[in-house]
């Protein structure tokens, strides 16, 4: 799988010291999360319901990071620990959830990161888009609703959000993005007329063939 890395956020600069190990005023059920991590299986976190216990300050990033108190976490298996009970909740909001205490925390953008993809087969022939993230989740594109597009309000370009599990969702880093456009074409049937791609027999429309003319006719 060949590696992407997303050119749409600069790093940003921390205040502090890197997290590493420690993170002192975390809640107990957090603490003892990291203290008992040897389970590979995602926690099941949708069935879970706990009481929601406020709010703490962890950030994600547009570009993937995390932070605690305005400092990096910079341990990987840290993060991947966290990422592993994250859950969006139908008030939009993302939590960090155990089976005792629902806590809220900032997502600037997606809570993940994808950055690198590989295709199965042909896509217009029942083929498959394969993405990682950043926490490590692998992803077959095979979901009806599994990929979206919206517009970015920044730079008036095209963004992609790939659902991960849930309702949570990776934003595509700009590399991706501008390879799943060089793959995209127009789709057939009812879904001709709109300019997109085709993963697992799905049509994932990006937007109508003619604002491509429109746009390419403008420059």
């Amino acid at each position: 799988m060949s590696s992407e890395k997303s050119g749409s956020d600069m790093p940003e600069k921390a205040n502090e010291t890197d997290v590493g190990g420690a993170m002192p005023g975390l809640p107990a059920s957090l603490q003892a999360l990291m203290t008992d991590s040897n389970e590979k299986a995602l926690p099941p976190v949708e069935t879970w319901q706990p009481d929601y216990c406020g709010d703490l300050d962890i950030r994600i990033a547009r570009d993937g990071r995390w932070f605690y108190l305005g400092s990096p976490i910079s341990r990987e298996r840290l993060v991947r620990l966290f990422a592993s009970v994250l859950r969006k909740d139908a008030d939009g909001r993302t939590y960090l959830v155990t089976p005792v205490e629902k806590i809220g925390i900032e997502v600037e953008d997606a809570p993940f990161l994808a950055s690198e993809m590989v295709v199965d087969g042909d896509t217009r022939r029942d083929g498959v888009f394969v993405f990682k993230t950043n926490v490590g989740d692998v992803v077959r594109l095979q979901s009806e609703q599994g990929l979206r597009f919206e517009i970015d309000k920044e730079t008036d370009g095209f963004k992609a959000y790939l659902l991960v599990r849930g309702q949570l969702e990776a934003l595509l880093s700009r590399a991706l993005m501008y390879d799943l456009v060089a793959l995209a074409s127009e789709g057939e049937g009812d879904h001709r007329g709109q300019f997109g791609l085709y993963s697992a027999g799905h049509f994932y429309p990006i937007c109508a063939l003619e604002d491509i003319s429109s746009s390419e006719a403008s420059q």
